[in-house]
């Protein structure tokens, strides 16, 4: 947030100001070809030489866990990521966006409710409202 107030316009289509995406997750709105293309992308990225590691984001909608088989889809996605193309490090958000507005409206009946921001989590209605708006942002991704 803090890098993106005071960065000019991108190439992507990032207007100036606008949040910068966080560590290696995509720029909202750019993962258009699913989580698979993001690992893919991602994997790419030579780790061994980044200090610190790599830092990526994604958002499921809670759906995503309903079914035996959607829940064996992830784990097998997840799996290839890290035995096959070696990726890193992803953490998610497994919230329902509708959850999140709610929690912008009403913020008395979403006390607990608790996301991951960047290197971080938080309680989300305690968050600035840029911040919050920025996590509804985020990509839902499907299987």
């Amino acid at each position: 947030m803090p890098q993106g107030a005071s960065t000019a316009a991108t190439p992507d289509g990032r207007h100036a100001g606008q949040p910068l995406a966080e560590g290696c997750s995509p720029s909202h709105g750019a993962d258009v070809n699913g989580p698979t293309a993001v690992f893919k992308s991602v994997s790419k990225l030579e780790t061994d030489r980044i200090t610190g590691g790599v830092l990526l984001n994604q958002k499921v909608n809670p759906q995503i866990l309903a079914k035996p088989e959607d829940r064996a889809k992830l784990i097998a996605m997840l799996r290839a990521f890290f035995n096959r193309l070696h990726g890193f490090h992803v953490q998610y958000n497994v919230v329902d966006r509708a959850v999140l507005l709610d929690a912008q409206a009403h913020p008395e009946q979403h006390r607990d409710l608790i996301v991951r921001v960047a290197g971080y989590s938080a309680f989300f209605v305690v968050l600035s409202k840029q911040t919050q708006d920025d996590i509804i942002a985020r990509t839902e991704q499907t299987l």
